[in-house]
């Protein structure tokens, strides 16, 4: 036995909270059935008991490490150097903000940097669980520290000297020893403390607050067990791969599948762990979530508070399927739950929401209609809109032989003969926020706009390539179109706004799209199963959409931040990349028209106060998002957010001036109200919002320089050639 694994064997200790133990970052669910869990409480003087490996665990992480190897679309190999990054990514994902191990901690591990990986092939799990075991001791040890100096009182705190405290300390370095690790800690209490005061609240609550927090963090740590830890190593050993392939233990596993039926009641929210927060991915279109229109993406859930229960659960550091577990519920059932908003200044700034959990009805989710109606100088339009909020079939009745079956591309082929019948003069698909479905269905709805070819190419491991084609020679609508797109749009959305822009169907209008190219598999293992990627998607032109997503044809800014939300945003996220086009038809060249399309908008965009609006509100939250360090000095601190305050204040009343509406008289009221607000890109409402309208307007500018797109579909034909 080395001296590392002396020490690795008596020690106890063990990692953050969190994060991982349920799923990874990158594992999502949602929300939905099954009546919220009752959860045992434990003396809250509970030690952490060090946890250990089990025979099933060892065999499934052997299988694991098979499959990685051999079935995994990214050809890696289990060696040494994968042994480093396995080290460096099992430590970010138990403490990634560096506030429970100090460098002394750290050094004790270097020794096992180089052996992770022949371990992991053989199933030998011990090392991986001395090091949750000692992160999880560490965490006790900071949780306790700072409820000792909660409880000390924290009127003594001094808010005068001109400290800082940094608020992203994942590129940090490790603090050197113990006594360094406790001075960050005093600021990190003292900021929440800060924080809470200028927020209105007073000590007596602020510190109530805080000490229900940690002592229920230190809660949920003396219950870790050995799945928790198992779950944790394998996510950061599977994640080397890429990011959307991860170990479902049984429970999660068993949540996975109650996922994937067709039984939709709750929130309707996707939700993943993202260190010791769980975070909103996205919302179900037409679900309970989405319909309340307070909750958004990158919104992180602090607390869940049951419609008959008074006190909340704090769920920092918890489990991905407990707190999935916890805001599940009946029908009709209400529950709140308090989110660090994605745009807040403070992690200690949060909101409450209350949501009244429904069934996600199919017939929300469908396709829908509209017709804008534009007056230029002496010319009129009428545009319509079709809104697609996801990619939808109903399976049940499709099988049981139903001739009336839902799906997305049915609805939409209604959708546009009525259309057509009014006499539109062009058609605007709107897919924001659209994050994909089915495949199939993408693939049939390219079909209604061309006459037949390929729609998306997808290569596995082996470099084998599958082409899916509309084999349909029909054509439901042979007229303009402009499909609107933004970060949310994925998956089969994107396959959609490829193919649109590849066959020159249309122009595609909005923000880089979120770049979600990969296919995954789930596999059974002895103990959980697997979720491995094994193939991507391509476009017909050759390009993945992986990655780098659908690049608009003309540019529409978002208030979606990037550096949080899409695939290139995700750590190991597979690269873009380029494999041979296959032929297909070239029905329209905007390249002679585009310049002027773009500078028309660009003109429009200047002139628009609605523009101006959001480019204010996106300048605000990008400055918000670059500073990564606070004042603990309160004079300057109420400063900083008094003026922050302000300049929300000012654009949104400068909407509600546009509007003709009442000014808000306070940022407490702008909040309540601010799911009213006009002008969001990323948000439809049931009116026609500026940035569709803009989409008419592109959709008049082309008829009106190039008549011929009044029809485009028997223009001159270039077949694109294999590269």
């Amino acid at each position: 036995m080395t001296n590392a694994e002396r020490y690795f064997s008596a020690k106890p200790v063990s990692p953050l909270m969190q994060s991982l133990s349920q799923c990874s970052k990158a594992l999502a669910f949602s929300l939905f059935i099954l009546p919220a869990a009752l959860y045992a409480t434990v003396d809250r003087d509970a030690a952490f008991e060090p946890v250990a490996p089990t025979v099933d665990q060892a065999r499934a992480n052997i299988l694991i490490s098979r499959q990685l190897q051999f079935t995994h679309f990214r050809d890696q190999k289990i060696d040494d150097n994968l042994s480093g990054e396995v080290f460096d990514a099992y430590l970010d994902y138990l403490d990634n903000q560096k506030v429970y191990l100090t460098q002394q901690d750290v050094d004790k591990f270097k020794s096992l940097r180089s052996n992770l990986g022949s371990a992991l092939k053989t199933g030998r799990l011990q090392p991986g669980f001395d090091i949750y075991n000692t992160v999880q001791q560490r965490t006790i040890e900071r949780l306790d520290f700072a409820l000792t100096l909660i409880k000390g009182g924290i009127d003594d705190f001094n808010f005068e000297s001109e400290e800082q405290l940094m608020l992203d300390r994942s590129e940090a370095a490790w603090e050197p020893d113990r006594a360094a690790l406790d001075a960050l800690w005093v600021k990190r209490i003292k900021n929440a403390v800060l924080a809470q005061r200028l927020n209105g609240k007073s000590d007596a609550d602020i510190q109530g607050a805080l000490t229900r927090r940690y002592e229920s963090q230190r809660k949920r740590v003396a219950q870790m067990r050995s799945e928790d830890a198992f779950q944790a190593y394998m996510n950061a050993f599977t994640g080397i791969w890429d990011p959307h392939t991860s170990y479902f233990s049984p429970r999660t596993s068993e949540n996975f599948n109650i996922n994937m039926s067709l039984s939709l009641e709750g929130i309707g929210a996707v939700l993943q762990s993202d260190n010791e927060y769980t975070k909103v991915v996205r919302l179900v279109p037409g679900g309970p979530a989405a319909k309340q229109g307070q909750l958004k993406p990158a919104d992180r859930i602090v607390s869940v508070t049951q419609e008959d229960e008074e006190k909340s659960v704090n769920v920092i550091g918890w489990r991905l399927d407990e707190v999935v577990d916890l805001i599940r519920g009946p029908r009709e059932s209400r529950v709140t739950l308090e989110v660090i908003p994605a745009n807040a200044s403070d992690e200690t700034l949060t909101r409450a929401i209350n949501i009244t959990r429904d069934k996600v009805k199919l017939e929300e989710q469908s396709a829908s209609s509209d017709v804008i109606d534009l007056q230029r100088g002496d010319s009129s339009y009428q545009i319509g809109v079709i809104n697609i909020p996801t990619f939808y079939a109903d399976f049940r009745a499709m099988q049981a032989g139903d001739p009336n079956y839902k799906s997305t591309t049915r609805d939409v082929k209604r959708l546009i003969q009525t259309l057509k019948d009014d006499g539109i003069d062009g058609i605007v698909i709107d897919l924001r926020n659209n994050g994909g479905g089915a495949l199939h269905e993408a693939n049939d709805l390219v079909g209604l706009f061309i006459d037949e070819g390929p729609t998306v190419q997808i290569r596995n491991s082996d470099n084998d390539v599958q082409v899916l084609t509309d084999q349909d020679p029909s054509i439901v609508y042979d007229g303009p179109l402009v499909v609107l797109v933004n970060r949310m749009s994925a998956s089969a959305s994107e396959i959609f706004a490829g193919a649109i822009q590849d066959y020159g169907r249309g122009l595609v209008v909005g923000s880089q799209t979120f770049g979600k190219g990969t296919v995954q598999a789930v596999r059974p293992l002895n103990h959980g199963q697997l979720k491995i990627t094994q193939s991507k998607f391509y476009r017909v032109s050759g390009g993945s959409t992986q990655h780098k997503g659908v690049m608009p044809d003309i540019e529409i800014p978002s208030r979606i931040d990037k550096t949080r939300i899409g695939e290139d945003a995700l750590e190991r996220a597979l690269p873009w990349d380029q494999i041979e086009a296959v032929p297909h038809t070239r029905y329209y060249d905007f390249s002679g028209i585009i310049e002027d399309l773009r500078a028309s908008h660009d003109k429009r965009f200047a002139d628009s106060p609605e523009f101006r609006l959001l480019q204010q509100e996106i300048d605000l939250l990008k400055e918000q998002r670059e500073i990564n360090s606070v004042s603990l000095k309160e004079s300057v601190r109420k400063t900083y957010q008094e003026t922050l305050e302000e300049r929300q204040l000012t654009i949104a009343n400068a909407r509600r001036d546009l509007k003709g509406e009442p000014r808000f008289e306070s940022l407490k009221q702008l909040e309540e109200w601010r799911d009213q607000l006009t002008a969001d890109p990323d948000n439809s409402d049931e009116r026609l919002d500026f940035i569709v309208r803009e989409g008419g307007h592109i959709m008049a500018d082309m008829l009106e320089l190039d008549r011929r797109m009044a029809s485009i579909i028997n223009p001159k034909l270039i077949t694109a050639e294999a590269r």
